[in-house]
């Protein structure tokens, strides 16, 4: 059976369509994506981003919320226009609030070592102890690690679990103890 004509060939391209139009009325329709959750709750999405924001106590300009002095050259006294801005009514205050008690947390530290460099490194301070250049003669020593790439890999690991190397190598002087 023979196949439809013109099924195979090639999309024209259209000289006519104006592409950049299309574009913007695509970003215009969509939604603003908001990353925190306190603000994505308290959005109402019939206010402008300014109302919304202004009503959050957040601001939506930063240069106008905090400008910055003008000083005259020659090291004058700074500029100030005799007008204050009026204040603004905040009526969704627990969303700063929110804000500034999770910016106050504490960061957990997510950074981890993989199993097998931890295994590697302490292969290698159970057998050679601080002697680099054995480590490095050593035949687990798959990837042919210099001396100073290997006493920085176990610098790594002290740095990132000081309270397990320190109990490793307590366990190790036990370790001599006992065969003495």
């Amino acid at each position: 059976m023979p196949k439809a004509k013109g099924k195979s060939r090639r999309q024209k391209y259209s000289y006519k369509l104006n592409r950049k139009r299309l574009y913007r009325s695509a970003r215009r329709r969509a939604a603003p994506r908001i990353a925190c959750s306190h603000i994505r709750h308290a959005w109402d999405p019939t206010k402008s981003v300014a109302q919304n924001l202004a009503e959050m106590g957040l601001a939506e300009d930063p240069n106008k919320a905090v400008p910055i002095p003008k000083k005259k050259l020659l090291g004058m006294e700074v500029e100030s226009d005799g007008r204050e801005q009026g204040k603004k009514v905040v009526r969704k205050p627990y969303v700063v609030n929110e804000m500034e008690y999770e910016a106050s947390l504490p960061e957990k530290k997510s950074n981890t070592l993989s199993r097998d460099l931890i295994d590697y490194v302490r292969y290698m301070i159970q057998n050679h102890g601080e002697n680099y250049k054995e480590m490095a003669r050593d035949e687990k020593n798959y990837y042919q690690d210099t001396p100073k790439q290997i006493k920085r890999k176990i610098n790594v690991y002290k740095n990132f679990y000081p309270e397990e190397y320190k109990d490793f190598i307590a366990s190790l002087k036990q370790e001599k103890m006992d065969v003495q």
